[in-house]
């Protein structure tokens, strides 16, 4: 029966939406119908509840065996399969059953600086009017209850981050040359060279790929009293509502949500001081797992997301990113 020979398994809000668009522009390559089935992340079905908007989340996996296979059954023949659940990286459990059922797989993970992630992660909630906490900071200080409660994986801001205790953890089950690992930054600054190294990964033709949609920017409503009505409307939808009832109501009221959203703030210096330390020792263990560098992720960024130490020669900066006079 059809199982992937490959799979992007990480991280979320690290481009595998656009990675997984991509691929399937190659002939030798089958993406999956649906983007992120998440089968290996149950082994039946999905919890039926969570934190806001997880019953709905639930209700798309692809958890049983048969539907899973399905979604390769069109697949050419000869033709590479493979699917994107970002998810897989993180979760250990998933882990265990990949290696059980595609031991063979090449999986793909893609790293994106666990700061810029995690605060892209509480943004994508927050402009959907899910997130009931308005400051990433915040947010992020009560994952340990949220994961208590049994919130879904996509609410582990930082959890999510920890890439040298999940590659380390996946390195014991696969061996590393069917592991490629590489940064969310290379496939949006260098694409066409990202892609190529993909498909000699893959063992597929090179050159035929050129270009990695862009990601989509996410709104940011401004918080107040429009924000949590709105938002308490939509979580009311996803938790209360039958799946279809909800779904028709909520997708009016987050157009109405996001239509005075501005594109997504970046962090402050001070917010991303604060959330450093929560991943400074896993970035030391990402870099002895992987033999790389990735000291810049405990630098400060400006306010476009470049690293403070590439400013011009003799240009001062402030403590929040911007170039001051003189």
């Amino acid at each position: 029966m059809p199982l992937p020979h490959f799979l992007a398994i990480g991280a979320p809000k690290a481009g595998t939406t656009a990675l997984h668009a991509a691929l399937r522009e190659h002939p030798a390559l089958h993406l999956s119908r649906v983007k992120e089935p998440k089968f290996f992340l149950t082994d039946g079905p999905p919890p039926s509840h969570g934190g806001p908007g997880d019953a709905q989340t639930y209700r798309e996996h692809v958890w049983r065996r048969a539907d899973y296979e399905a979604l390769f059954d069109d697949a050419p023949e000869g033709a590479l399969l493979g699917e994107a659940t970002p998810f897989y990286l993180y979760d250990l459990d998933a882990q265990r059953r990949m290696r059980e059922t595609v031991p063979g797989a090449r999986l793909i993970a893609i790293l994106r600086d666990p700061v810029e992630r995690a605060h892209s992660n509480w943004t994508h909630l927050w402009s959907a009017g899910l997130e009931p906490i308005g400051d990433v900071v915040r947010a992020c200080a009560a994952e340990e209850h949220r994961i208590s409660a049994g919130w879904a994986h996509f609410w582990h801001y930082i959890g999510l981050g920890r890439y040298g205790e999940q590659l380390a953890h996946l390195f014991t089950l696969f061996p590393r040359e069917q592991v490629l690992v590489f940064r969310y930054r290379d496939l949006v600054d260098r694409p066409v060279e990202t892609l190529d190294r993909i498909c000699a990964f893959l063992g597929v033709e090179q050159g035929l790929l050129t270009h990695a949609p862009r990601e989509n920017v996410t709104a940011h409503p401004d918080p107040g009293g429009r924000h949590s009505l709105l938002s308490a409307a939509l979580r009311a939808c996803a938790q209360v509502l039958p799946h279809g009832v909800g779904r028709a109501l909520a997708e009016p009221i987050e157009h109405l949500l996001q239509r005075r959203g501005v594109s997504r703030r970046p962090l402050t210096w001070d917010q991303r001081r604060r959330l450093i330390p929560y991943f400074a020792a896993d970035i030391e263990l990402l870099q002895q797992v992987t033999g790389e560098d990735f000291s810049d992720w405990l630098r400060p960024r400006d306010r476009s997301g470049g690293l403070v130490g590439a400013r011009p020669p003799g240009q001062r900066q402030s403590r929040n990113g911007r170039p001051l006079p003189g």
